[in-house]
C-alpha cells in the first residue's frame, strides 16, 4: 500500500526575504535607462516642445526595451513530504531559496493605450498586466533532511521524496511571489518607472504635465469613461496628420 503526502510550511512573514537592496539598485537603474531612452527620443524630434509628440516618442523608446523589469525578491519555501510503502515510512524534508522577477510585457504597450488630456495636461498610460517570472531557484543553498533510511534504501522512495519536494518547492515559491504585499511592492515600483520614463522628457521641455500608470484592474469607473472620451495620442496623431495633408 502506497501513501505519500506533501506539507508545505512558510509564509510571506516566515519565508519571504525581500531584496531590497537588489530592489533600489534595479530601480535605479531602470530609472536611469528609462531616463536616457526617453531623452534620446525626444532629442531626435523636430519642432517645438509638444506633449503628444514627446509621448509618442517616449512610448517607442519604452517598446524598444521589450520587457520591463523593476521589482524582484528572494523567497524560502519550505516542503515535507512523507511515504509509506511495505509499512515502512520515509520523510524528506527540502528548503529551497528562490527568486522571482516581476515584470511587464512592454511590447504589448501602444499608442491606444496612452491618452492624453489637454484640459487637466494629464497623461494616462494603461499597462500590461504584472507577470511573475520564475522562480530561479537557488541550487548551491538547498539543504534537504531526511528520515526512514530502511525504505529509502530498499526502494526508489528517496527519488520520489526528492522529485515530489521539488516540485512542491517551486509551487510554494511562487505562491509566495504572489502574495498581495509584494505583488503590491512590485506594481509600485513597475508603475513609477513607467511614468518617469514620460514624465521625465516631458519636463525637460518645460512642460508641467501630470502622468499616471495603471494596471488593469486598478481603474475605477470614472477612469473607464474619462478613457471612452479622451482621446490616444495615436488618434491625435492621425488627425493631425490628416489635416497637415489636407493643406497640402
Amino acid at each position: 500500500m502506497d501513501q505519500s503526502g506533501v506539507k508545505q510550511r512558510g509564509g510571506l512573514a516566515q519565508g519571504c526575504i525581500i531584496a531590497l537592496a537588489m530592489v533600489l539598485a534595479m530601480a535605479l537603474a531602470v530609472g536611469a535607462t528609462l531616463y536616457f531612452v526617453g531623452r534620446s527620443a525626444f532629442d531626435r524630434l523636430t519642432g517645438g516642445p509638444d506633449p503628444v509628440t514627446v509621448a509618442s516618442a517616449s512610448l517607442q523608446g519604452l517598446r524598444e526595451q521589450n520587457r520591463l523589469s523593476a521589482f524582484a525578491a528572494r523567497y524560502v519555501a519550505v516542503v515535507t513530504t512523507t511515504q509509506t510503502r511495505m509499512g515502512f515510512t520515509a520523510q524528506k524534508t527540502m528548503i529551497m531559496p528562490g527568486s522571482v522577477r516581476y515584470e511587464v510585457d512592454l511590447g504589448k504597450l501602444n499608442q491606444r493605450d496612452v491618452i492624453w488630456d489637454p484640459a487637466t495636461k494629464k497623461l494616462s498610460i494603461a499597462l500590461p498586466p504584472l507577470e511573475v517570472v520564475g522562480p530561479e531557484v537557488d541550487l548551491n543553498n538547498i539543504r534537504e533532511y531526511g528520515e526512514g533510511g530502511v525504505l529509502m534504501t530498499l526502494t526508489d522512495s528517496e527519488e520520489r521524496l526528492d522529485a515530489a519536494n521539488r516540485a512542491a518547492g517551486q509551487k510554494e515559491l511562487v505562491r509566495q511571489a504572489r502574495e498581495p504585499t509584494p505583488m503590491r511592492l512590485a506594481r509600485d515600483a513597475t508603475r513609477r518607472a513607467v511614468e518617469r520614463s514620460f514624465s521625465m522628457p516631458l519636463r525637460a521641455t518645460g512642460m508641467d504635465v501630470t502622468v499616471e500608470a495603471l494596471f488593469p484592474d486598478e481603474r475605477s469607473s470614472t477612469d473607464r469613461e474619462r478613457w471612452d472620451v479622451s482621446k490616444s495620442i495615436e488618434q491625435v496623431l492621425r488627425e493631425r496628420a490628416e489635416r497637415e495633408a489636407a493643406t497640402k
